[in-house]
Formats: structure tokens, C-alpha cells, sequence
């Protein structure tokens, strides 16, 4: 689900968006440039804020990591079983 920047709060964020202590679990980094440098060699795709601070968003870490999103998994439906027992005509 995309949200208008207007309708963004605090919890909705933080679905959307890896956490500063997220960002420095994953950087092993505290320093926003040194941050930065890790994320670019590691090809994930970031934005420096205005304030210094680094926006991931959680949606791409966990695809190019092999994570499964939240709302992935939630949104996956059962196979249709009975189809491997048709008969074809």
C-alpha cells in the first residue's frame, strides 16, 4: 500500500522505512556517511535526508536480501489443490 506523504505518521513510517537502529544493524555503522558507503557497496538503494539521516526502504532490503515483506506473506493464497486432481478432457 502506498501512502500520500500528508497521511504518513510515525507507525506507517516505520513499516515503510528500515529504523536508525535497523540501518545501523545492517551498516554495522553509526556515522550517516559511513552508512552510506556500506549501503552503496552493498547496492541497496538509499536517500540522504536533509538532516543527515539515511531512508531505506524495507520493502527493497528484504527483496534483495530474500526476505519476505509482511504484507507479502499476509496477502498469499493457498494453492488450488484440487486442480492437481483434475481430469482433462
Amino acid at each position: 500500500m502506498i501512502y500520500p506523504l500528508s497521511k504518513m505518521n510515525k507507525s506507517t513510517a516505520s513499516l515503510m522505512f528500515l529504523t536508525r537502529e535497523e540501518i545501523r544493524g545492517l551498516t554495522t555503522r553509526i556515522q550517516y556517511s559511513a552508512q552510506v558507503k556500506i549501503l552503496r557497496a552493498m547496492g541497496i538503494e538509499h536517500r540522504v535526508r536533509p538532516d543527515g539521516s539515511v531512508a531505506v526502504l524495507r520493502l527493497h532490503v528484504e527483496q534483495l536480501l530474500g526476505g519476505e515483506s509482511k504484507q507479502r506473506s499476509e496477502s498469499m493464497k493457498e494453492p488450488n489443490w484440487g486442480a492437481l486432481h483434475a481430469t482433462r478432457s
